[in-house]
């Protein structure tokens, strides 16, 4: 049970640093904002490595070294995505490729769990596909390039959370920390070649902030979660992240919600209790 709860606190905390992360890119260049978010969460990974206790091997920390340079180039094609303004449609079409990756890795990498624990996973998958029904509106409004961009961020994703969740629970954070240096130096090297300013407003600032503080207390959630249940169905519940992107979409960018997607959040809810059995 505690994996379950832990990926599923991981998903909300992904879902809000997105939501965060797609209204700060509406005002500043992804790149920048990927990047300065992480360099903001640094002084809390630094904090974990301190508290949670773990001796990490080289093979933990190249997992985690390759996972950041998936992490980040999804983070920045999501969130050039997301700025479109339309979240409640591209954050679940991003989590439909990022939830199935892990899960098809976890049965070629793991024993298999439980039939109704894989039956929660797949009823997870369900529930993002039907959380991505936005408005016919807004589905008008997406053009092919912001939905490859969307499909190619999810493809990222899934990678990163395949990636992460081969680290042993026994490096503890480091793993996390390993993420956010590769991560950090890999937008750097983008901003080097793009000329991207890494300054940022004040109003930017704060919802950057945001992003990266809850990107990494995510990715923290999940390693540990990773570390103590099947990666596809930790993974598959992770990436019910979209829910809480689109009900911050509703709430404060006043976007609306099909009776289908409504079904989705409660598809997604029979989606934790199965995968919890």
């Amino acid at each position: 049970m505690l994996p379950i709860v832990l990926a599923a606190v991981s998903a909300i905390a992904f879902g809000t640093a997105d939501f965060s992360g797609g209204k700060a890119s509406r005002h500043a260049h992804p790149i920048a904002v990927t990047v300065v978010s992480q360099l903001l969460s640094l002084p809390l990974l630094l904090g974990l490595v301190l508290v949670v206790p773990g001796t990490p091997a080289p093979l933990d920390l190249g997992w985690g070294l390759l996972a950041g340079v998936a992490g980040a180039a999804g983070v920045m094609l999501l969130y050039r995505a997301l700025a479109t303004g339309v979240m409640a449609v591209v954050a679940p079409v991003t989590a439909i490729t990022a939830a199935v990756v892990p899960i098809v890795a976890g049965l070629f990498l793991a024993h298999s769990p439980g039939t109704l624990a894989l039956g929660g996973a797949g009823l997870a998958v369900v529930a993002i596909a039907l959380v991505s029904l936005g408005e016919r509106g807004d589905a008008g409004r997406l053009s092919g390039r912001v939905i490859g961009t969307a499909l190619a961020a999810g493809l990222l994703f899934g990678i990163f959370f395949a990636l992460l969740g081969q680290a042993d629970e026994s490096a503890g954070m480091w793993p996390v920390l390993a993420v956010r240096v590769s991560s950090i130096a890999f937008g750097l090297a983008l901003v080097a070649r793009t000329g991207a300013s890494l300054r940022l407003g004040r109003r930017v600032l704060g919802w950057t902030a945001a992003a990266g503080l809850l990107d990494s207390a995510a990715n923290a959630l999940f390693l540990a979660a990773a570390g103590r249940g099947h990666l596809s169905v930790v993974a598959a519940i992770a990436s019910l992240y979209p829910a809480s992107t689109v009900l911050l979409a509703l709430a404060v960018d006043r976007e609306r919600l099909r009776p289908v997607q409504l079904a989705g959040l409660g598809f997604a809810a029979a989606a934790l209790v199965l995968a919890s059995v």
